[in-house]
């Protein structure tokens, strides 16, 4: 159900944004729907710092489970991924008995009145706190998070990884991170299994590509630094991603977000063909970033404690902070230092 709304998501990625320059608001008490085939006038039935939630006529008001789940989901994500333009809600749409699936909006989107929503229908009711009903509501803020964090809008991968191979690892970090532990459990048994024909068949995004990064290069905190090295790094128009990235970049960025080379792990996971040989040199030009330490670089610098997460390599000399962050230096943020013998590092 959650695919029968990969258009409206596609459309989401597609759509150019403008600077948001509306004042904050206060959730309204009511909310005419204006989007898509949703027509509905939904009316707000909870509301605290972090969430507002809307039923249409026909979601049972004794339901109210997802207020906090969205709204521990929502506190998550910010937590995780920062700042959303300023606006601290989600506006979380219910239906009952009509729209099967779901899909998002974020703060730069005109045809969602600039708000971060997700807007959910299905066949039946929300009386059940399990299973889809909590997957979907997850799944659309994971869209979110790839549409407008980080203060530019829109997904480069959404070409490449399509309407649920992010939301997957998404999903399972949040369970993790919740302590839903057998909820979290439950969705890495069916996944780990999850078999996927793109970009060959016989691909297992999960068990091959993104549980691999996930478990080994920093959990959370590695699927945060890839938006953050996007957000840097990758081609703009104004405020808007002006391009989809190729199989190379892709590979390049999250190997800048792991500190690792990926390559192996791609060639593995979805195979390598020439071409993406040629994008991955390429995009290693284009996008100066380190993803792996080397012996001949004097200092080492680490995202995270312990040496560990993306690295960045510094050669001997006098480096103001343009130069840092064109070896890979993100500003604000190294846990720990790597020295070759006979240097010092000097902060002045």
């Amino acid at each position: 159900m959650i695919k029968q709304r990969i258009f409206q998501v596609a459309a989401v990625v597609a759509a150019l944004a403008s600077p948001l320059t509306h004042a904050q608001e206060t959730p309204p008490l009511t909310w005419q729907e204006h989007w898509f085939e949703h027509n509905q006038l939904v009316s707000r039935v909870f509301l605290d710092a972090d969430i507002a939630v809307y039923y249409d006529n026909d979601v049972d008001r004794n339901i109210t489970w997802m207020n906090k789940f969205a709204g521990d989901v929502w506190r998550y994500t910010k937590k995780t991924y920062g700042d959303f333009g300023g606006k601290p809600h989600l506006h979380a749409i219910f239906h009952a008995y009509k729209y099967g699936g779901g899909h998002p909006s974020t703060w730069w989107d005109a045809h969602h009145d600039y708000r971060n929503v997700i807007d959910i229908g299905q066949a039946g009711d929300w009386h059940s706190q399990a299973g889809w009903n909590i997957d979907v509501i997850a799944h659309e803020i994971s869209h979110i998070v790839e549409l407008g964090s980080k203060g530019v809008h829109g997904s480069p991968a959404f070409g490449l990884w399509g309407d649920s191979k992010w939301a997957e690892i998404f999903n399972y970090d949040v369970y993790v991170n919740l302590g839903m532990t057998s909820v979290a459990q439950s969705t890495y048994n069916d996944l780990i299994t999850k078999q996927d024909n793109f970009p060959r068949a016989g691909t297992y995004w999960f068990r091959d590509w993104f549980y691999p990064i996930y478990s080994q290069y920093g959990g959370n905190k590695v699927l945060n630094r890839y938006f953050e090295l996007l957000a840097q790094h990758f081609p703009k128009n104004g405020n808007n991603y002006s391009r989809s990235m190729n199989w190379g970049e892709f590979v390049h960025f999250w190997s800048g977000a792991s500190g690792v080379d990926l390559k192996p792990l791609a060639t593995n996971a979805f195979g390598w063909p020439a071409e993406w040989e040629a994008q991955y040199n390429k995009a290693k030009t284009d996008f100066v970033f380190s993803s792996a330490p080397t012996a001949t670089a004097a200092l080492t610098s680490y995202k995270d404690c312990d040496y560990k997460g993306a690295a960045a390599n510094i050669p001997a000399g006098n480096h103001a902070l343009a130069q840092l962050q064109s070896f890979g230096v993100v500003n604000d943020d190294i846990s720990s230092l790597k020295l070759l013998p006979g240097y010092k590092a000097i902060s002045i």
